[in-house]
């Protein structure tokens, strides 16, 4: 099988987090739930998925790297501790539903920068309009899922530490493809990822940098975490605020694993490597005419399309039958399409990992246009 949709899953992992997954299940016991050796070894195995974290993203306490099912979860967790009803928020015009949603629940009517395609510079000029009309939080989608446009973070970061706006940052996209050293970024509140995408760990972990103490404090769970059981409110700091229940030790050591892989590669290398083959597929498609590629230099490794005459799910569903995996329609992101006027058909969504090769992505092509031809 090819497989072309790490936007969603990343499918292929390093041997080490498989090793990592199965040693925990077999030696690691309750996290923070007791002295003994078992107890012991889960405790180095979440440890280390913290400072691995820290490390790559340039966090000088550990601690603050809260544990998570997958980036829906950091971003509920953040979006509740930060926000109010009624509050004035603003959000890119790529933002998931992850964040939307959310948002909706919280009695909050986003202000949307509907901005063109590709076209950073207004996304910033649209930021400035928002702050000054009296957005009091910003969160951004650093790179769409849809698309592999990334957000002009740096330029973004400037003017809402200037304006003491703070910023949600949805990094599902681009943790482990994009330096994101938190150093740089005062303005940040939270970071918010998946492990199961560009940091090659198993599904059903995530993680929340959590750099603003309110964090702590506006707990989304409460429960059990292993400390102050003496008492009946949660604890205030963190990890242990925003942790309550046994977390998933495996994924986590699995999730480590990972994270020390991206950091021996590079996630500049990885981006470089996924950019190539991006740009050589979408050049190998340029001359059919029936296909429209959403493509640009500076993508990361996605690139969607869409086929005249052809449904988004047919043209998926027959590459499906001839092992090529791919996502077809609106992506969980129906602002995204929205903003950039594909939310009538959708599209069909090619995603790269650091696994996926040259000839994959020539086969890919190859079938694409036999079969644009044919239906």
């Amino acid at each position: 099988m090819i497989y072309l949709d790490n936007a969603a899953t990343t499918l292929h992992k390093p041997r080490a987090v498989e090793q990592a997954v199965y040693q925990a299940m077999r030696k690691a016991g309750g996290y923070a739930r007791g002295g003994h050796a078992a107890a012991l070894r889960a405790g180095e195995a979440v440890y280390d998925c913290r400072e691995q974290a820290a490390l790559l993203f340039g966090l000088d306490d550990p601690a603050r790297v809260v544990l998570t099912l997958n980036a829906t979860h950091a971003l509920n967790l953040a979006i509740h501790a930060l926000t109010r009803p009624g509050m004035r928020v603003a959000v890119s015009g790529y933002e998931h539903n992850a964040v939307m949603r959310p948002l909706r629940l919280r009695g909050v009517q986003a202000d949307v920068l509907d901005t063109p395609l590709w076209d950073a510079q207004a996304m910033v000029r649209r930021a400035a309009e928002a702050i000054e009309a009296g957005a009091e939080l910003f969160i951004l989608n650093h790179v769409s899922n849809v698309f592999g446009f990334a957000a002009p973070l740096n330029e973004m970061a400037d003017l809402l530490q200037e304006k003491g706006v703070p910023l949600i940052l949805d990094a599902s996209q681009s943790a482990g493809i994009l330096d994101i050293d938190v150093r740089r970024y005062p303005c940040l509140a939270a970071v918010c990822m998946p492990g199961h995408k560009g940091l090659y760990g198993p599904q059903g972990t995530g993680l929340l940098l959590a750099l603003d103490d309110r964090l702590a404090q506006h707990p989304l769970l409460a429960g059990g975490t292993g400390s102050l059981s003496e008492q009946m409110q949660q604890p205030d700091f963190l990890p242990d605020a925003l942790e309550s229940g046994t977390p998933n030790v495996p994924g986590a050591a699995g999730l480590a694993a990972g994270i020390a892989f991206v950091r021996a590669i590079g996630p500049a290398e990885i981006l470089a490597h996924e950019r190539a083959l991006i740009r050589e597929f979408a050049r190998a498609l340029e001359q059919e005419q029936r296909l429209e590629c959403f493509g640009h230099p500076m993508q990361t490794g996605v690139l969607s399309l869409r086929a005249a005459g052809i449904p988004c799910e047919t043209l998926a569903e027959e590459l499906a039958r001839r092992q090529i995996a791919v996502r077809a329609g609106l992506h969980c992101a129906p602002l995204a399409h929205r903003t950039a006027g594909t939310e009538q058909t959708g599209t069909v969504r090619f995603s790269l990992s650091f696994y996926s090769t040259a000839l994959q992505l020539e086969q890919t092509a190859e079938m694409l246009k036999q079969l644009v031809k044919k239906l």
